[in-house]
């Protein structure tokens, strides 16, 4: 059975603001909380002052960027986590945008796949217990944590098309994709995944979605909430080239015509209860073990109140 979940709708810029968000994991039937990158706040340390304030969740970070910090960093951060929270963490990572590779390294990968990989094997290895002795062309390890009782980590990593999923299907225990159509997901993602498990000879990872979406209410302009809480992916280059792929042309030039063909190309859902529910049906149907529900462009137009109350509306819909 597919869970839901919820994905903050914003980066905090104080660690309180999770709390709400925290709250409705905690006492609703959110699977889990997942924050993602965030240029103001680390998500590790607010997942922990959630923890420390009394909110005790599983949580996910979808996804965190690789140049930001060495995956032995990356590993350590994580298990902390799960000993704190006391819940299983999934630490998802991701080799993020060119321009940002260039920023903080220089310059970008020149193998954005052969980096993910050398950064999972050093993730993986230390979790695992294991001393990682690795010499890789991007990241390099001679190092190991010392083992602590602690809740599971799962390493994940974030997906887009069939290249990397291939890489997660060999290396992490958990696949994350961001604005990805149902139908993508079951025609690309899902067999890459299959195929790079079967060719290490390991399990499938588990498929983590996490989905924009927002209610249709009276009066609401939802190519408007998808360009408050959307506009920077859809100006990204890898995500607008996943975009076209799947049929839906983004036109960066005219941002509403792009929010419009998001809503229409099934990236984006929006609608009715019952029309959301159907809708995130076909994720659940094409693979994916778990969505995270995605309300940032809400919460950008009409405030957090808002936000929460539709997010814990259309969990008591699709867990019903």
């Amino acid at each position: 059975m597919t869970a839901y979940s919820i994905m903050m709708p914003f980066a905090p810029a104080r660690s309180h603001q999770i709390l709400p968000y925290a709250a409705l994991t905690q006492w609703s039937t959110a699977h889990r909380l997942w924050q993602g990158q965030a240029d103001i706040s680390d998500p590790n340390q607010t997942f922990v002052f959630a923890a420390a304030s009394g909110f005790r969740v599983p949580v996910g970070t979808g996804v965190l960027l690789m140049p930001n910090r060495h995956p032995a960093t990356a590993a350590q951060l994580a298990q902390t986590l799960a000993m704190t929270t006391g819940h299983p963490v999934v630490a998802g990572y991701g080799p993020g945008a060119e321009a940002l590779q260039r920023s903080l390294l220089g310059r970008p990968y020149r193998s954005p796949l052969t980096a993910t990989r050398e950064y999972l094997t050093i993730m993986r290895g230390l979790l695992a217990g294991e001393r990682v002795e690795y010499e890789g062309e991007y990241f390099s390890c001679r190092f190991a944590l010392r083992p602590v009782p602690s809740p599971p980590v799962e390493v994940g990593v974030g997906v887009l098309g069939p290249a990397m999923a291939r890489v997660a299907g060999e290396l992490a225990d958990v696949a994350i994709t961001w604005l990805v159509p149902a139908a993508h997901l079951r025609d690309v993602i899902v067999p890459a995944l299959r195929e790079g498990a079967e060719a290490a000879g390991r399990p499938v990872p588990r498929l983590v979605s996490i989905v924009p979406v927002a209610l249709d209410t009276d009066g609401r302009d939802l190519p408007d909430v998808v360009i408050a809480g959307h506009s920077g992916h859809l100006r990204l280059p890898h995500y607008a080239t996943m975009l076209r792929r799947c049929g839906i042309d983004i036109d960066t030039a005219d941002p509403r015509a792009a929010a419009t063909a998001l809503i229409k190309g099934g990236a984006f859902l929006g609608g009715g209860l019952a029309d959301v529910r159907e809708q995130l049906r076909h994720h659940a149907d094409a693979g994916a073990d778990e969505i995270a529900l995605n309300l940032s462009g809400v919460h950008v137009r009409h405030g957090e109140t808002t936000a929460l109350r539709e997010l814990h509306m259309i969990l008591e819909e699709v867990t019903a």
